[in-house]
């Protein structure tokens, strides 16, 4: 059981964890030339840093509580030390200029022309957050993890861990516990989240899904200790997989860079590829309204971030997107994210 030191201990490093990385955040913001507000966003309150950090210090305790109960295990330490942190900042300064010279560039700048559309789809095609090569580099897949938590100010790592209480509950279910059970995560990217889930529950049999190679290659480096892991490039609209082989599903960050109709058609497949009484298992971006006084910064955000569909996202009814067969199961926030998961009651069924 934790004691009144390993709580010491685990605020510290997350205090300099978040100093760390906020301070990136704040050192880029400086040396960026700001993005010109649309006009029907202009005036719009928007949440000071004093509220933002006290927001992230609370995940940051919850986080805590959550480890305290032992619903999972403590973060790892930063992967590789003090210098291997060090060359990953300099390498995100070093590519800001490029990422600059696109957010204020053309809007063709943002596209991947090099990209073979008979090998990936158009929505796919993009350099999502402005970023140097979209997702198709082996750069742009090391350098992604600590682009992702420099824009959240350290809180990418604390928000993804909130799904591993749905994913706990959903195991606790499983009649024969996690040794038995199978999970597909959608859109694993470079392995952050599943490597969480090994750490935690080493016999459940994991399966990562991406369209990426760069980014499954870094995925397998990552995960390469653990064993019933596998790694399948391939599209999420068009899963390589029959039906109902997976006990839970997990879809991280992945929703509000999918247009409308791709979103669609991948809730269509999760339904066919999840068991009956399996769990969906969510963790997106607020939407409009969870959080009122975040309504300002979520509306700018595709403008600044390059996130074409995130706008039609963040007024998606989850609920019934999902359709029917699921049944919501928990629901919460956690700092710019939410968490959500559901369970399917039945057979595949379409939603159309």
């Amino acid at each position: 059981m934790p004691n009144a030191l390993d709580k010491l201990a685990f605020e510290t490093a997350q205090a300099a964890r978040i100093g760390w990385f906020f301070g990136q955040k704040l050192l880029a913001a400086r040396l960026a030339k700001p993005v010109p507000v649309p006009e029907k966003l202009r005036g719009r309150a928007t949440p000071d840093r004093q509220r933002i950090l006290a927001d992230l210090w609370r995940l940051i305790e919850e986080d805590w509580r959550n480890i305290a109960a032992g619903f999972y295990a403590p973060p790892e330490d930063a992967a590789g030390g003090p210098l291997a942190g060090l060359r990953r900042a300099i390498d995100f300064f070093a590519d800001l200029r490029e990422v600059e010279a696109r957010r204020h560039g053309e809007p063709s700048d943002a596209l991947l022309h090099e990209a073979p559309a008979e090998r990936y789809p158009d929505y796919y095609r993009r350099k999502f957050h402005f970023q140097t090569d979209g997702y198709l580099s082996e750069a742009s897949a090391e350098r992604y993890d600590h682009q992702v938590e420099v824009l959240f100010g350290g809180a990418a790592a604390p928000m993804r861990r909130q799904a591993l209480l749905p994913l706990r509950e959903a195991l606790l279910r499983h009649a024969g516990g996690p040794g038995s059970a199978r999970l597909l995560d959608i859109g694993s990217g470079t392995g952050v989240f599943l490597r969480e889930v090994k750490r935690n529950y080493p016999r459940l049999a994991v399966t990562g899904l991406d369209l990426s190679a760069p980014y499954l290659s870094v995925a397998g480096r990552r995960l390469a200790h653990w064993s019933r892991v596998e790694l399948i490039e391939g599209a999420a609209e068009a899963m390589p997989f029959g039906e109902g082989e997976f006990d839970i599903v997990s879809v991280i960050y992945l929703l509000h860079e999918l247009p409308p109709r791709t979103r669609r058609a991948v809730v269509e497949e999760i339904r066919r590829v999840l068991k009956p009484g399996g769990t969906l298992i969510v963790v997106d971006s607020l939407q409009t309204g969870d959080e009122p006084d975040y309504d300002g910064l979520l509306d700018f955000f595709p403008f600044g971030f390059h996130e074409p569909y995130y706008a039609s996202y963040v007024h998606e009814d989850l609920d019934r997107l999902v359709g029917p067969g699921f049944v919501r199961d928990s629901s919460r926030l956690a700092y710019f994210s939410k968490v959500l998961s559901w369970r399917l009651t039945g057979g595949a069924q379409s939603a159309r």
